[in-house]
């Protein structure tokens, strides 16, 4: 009977500690859950595919991964800044393919939640995801 006593309070504990964090992630509006990831048979490489889902008006800021990203639009609409090119948007059933290292950025313009299916190729080991910095001192020339 102490024995569940102790493990009930610490599941009180936790979900005390731990229901703000499940709270930002809720309200950042973008979802990420990892599918599947695998090693590759070209040395050091490995395959990671993710559900990505954007609540309306959200952004994913610019970002770089350490190889390749292949996105298939699943549902709605998102608008993806790839480099220097201008915004481009998909919808539903449309792919991207994005190079190893390219700065780019996603958002969801639409009304509806927008989600893709992110597969990358990438260097085992390294963060999938590495923010660029924005730099604040522009000056016009």
């Amino acid at each position: 009977m102490k024995q569940m006593q102790i493990m009930a309070t610490v599941a009180i504990v936790a979900g005390a500690v731990l229901a703000p964090f499940d709270a930002q992630a809720q309200q950042s509006g973008d979802t990420r859950t990892d599918l599947q990831r695998h090693d590759l048979s070209a040395p050091g490489r490995e395959a990671i595919q993710v559900r990505v889902d954007l609540a309306p008006g959200v952004a994913f800021g610019k970002h770089t991964h350490p190889g390749e990203e292949i996105i298939y639009v699943l549902e709605g609409q998102l608008e993806y800044q790839v480099g220097d090119k201008p915004p481009l948007t998909l919808k539903a059933g449309d792919v991207l393919f994005i190079p190893a290292g390219t700065p780019h950025s996603a958002r969801n313009p639409g009304s509806v939640t927008g989600s893709e299916l992110a597969t990358y190729i990438v260097e085992k080991g390294k963060p999938l995801v590495s923010f660029v910095k924005q730099h604040a001192d522009k000056t016009a020339h």
